[in-house]
């Protein structure tokens, strides 16, 4: 199939744009503005830019679409909210309407965030009817997103399907998240260009966390086998705090180093815990095929972390 996916440049699209062409689909990647000129055959435009996206999709007519361009750091949403609502809500719309125009057919699937549930009790596990209790203009813009999308299967009859994922990690991620930039400091460490002291966050939140490699391949099940105006969490089940990452990360790179609070990592809200249930998604044939351990090795790098995953 023909798909086109947005944000095709960022950490998640790298992965997702050579799975899907690894499964056999024709790919048309649409890259950020700041991308232009790094690849010739991309598309290149701002989501929010409403003409543009509305010609993108006209000339492309895609078969299916996987929508992952995004305002995508928590923290940094509460800097400029009107960006993000901007990017993560009117991006969507932007995109709804250009494929009501142009192919209405289309299989669309919106990556949405678990971050939209808030907090979670301990011990229990979001499922997809759990409420959402968005935190941050990002896991707000991210339910609003969400509203677009179910209006349009509603109203217009269009096969959008929801997924929303929770952490997930692996090679090329940003460094301004938690477990890169853990990774970039026991990296320097290392290499005794720095003190050994890492400058950590809130280290005891609880996460749910998987391959990213995993996630892109839930990601197409759902582009093809999805049920429109339906969600789906795309989660492992399990809970981590980001202590316990921190230590595995450490015992993979035989780095020893004293942990030191900044509280400029502090995030104005925090969620305690965070565990999805991925049952919904199991049910349509997925599982996780590589552990937490493989993509921490991924982010730390074979000369740091040993043998990559595959």
């Amino acid at each position: 199939m023909r798909v086109l996916v947005t944000g095709a440049d960022g950490f998640v699209g790298r992965h997702a744009c050579n799975a899907l062409r690894a499964a056999g689909d024709e790919v048309v990647e649409v890259h950020g503005p700041r991308g232009e000129g790094i690849s010739s055959t991309a598309l290149h435009f701002d989501i929010a830019d409403e003409a543009r996206v509305k010609a993108a999709v006209s000339d492309v007519k895609p078969e299916a679409v996987l929508h992952l361009a995004g305002f995508s750091s928590v923290a940094k949403s509460h800097q400029n909210p009107a960006r993000v609502f901007a990017v993560n809500t009117m991006g969507v719309v932007h995109l709804l309407t250009a494929l009501r125009e142009s192919a209405p057919k289309a299989r669309v699937l919106v990556v949405g965030s678990g971050e939209v549930y808030g907090p979670v009790a301990e011990g229990t596990l979001a499922t997809e009817s759990h409420p959402h209790v968005p935190l941050s203009p990002y896991s707000a813009s991210k339910s609003a997103a969400e509203l677009a999308g179910e209006q349009f299967f509603r109203s217009y009859g269009m096969a959008v399907i929801l997924a929303r994922p929770f952490n997930h990690l692996g090679a090329g991620q940003d460094p301004t998240f938690v477990v890169p930039s853990f990774a970039a400091q026991i990296r320097a460490i290392a290499l005794g260009t720095v003190d050994p002291i890492l400058r950590t966050g809130n280290l005891d939140a609880v996460r749910d966390f998987s391959h990213v490699k995993d996630v892109v391949d839930a990601y197409r099940l759902l582009l093809t086998q999805g049920e429109p105006g339906q969600a789906y969490n795309v989660c492992s089940g399990e809970g981590r705090t980001i202590r316990g990452l921190l230590e595995e990360m450490l015992r993979l790179s035989g780095v020893q180093a004293r942990i030191e609070l900044d509280p400029a990592r502090l995030r104005p809200s925090d969620i305690p815990s965070l565990v999805g249930s991925a049952e919904k998604l199991r049910a349509l044939g997925w599982f996780p095929k590589l552990s937490v351990a493989d993509a921490l090795r991924d982010v730390l790098g074979p000369k740091v972390g040993g043998a990559p995953s595959h």
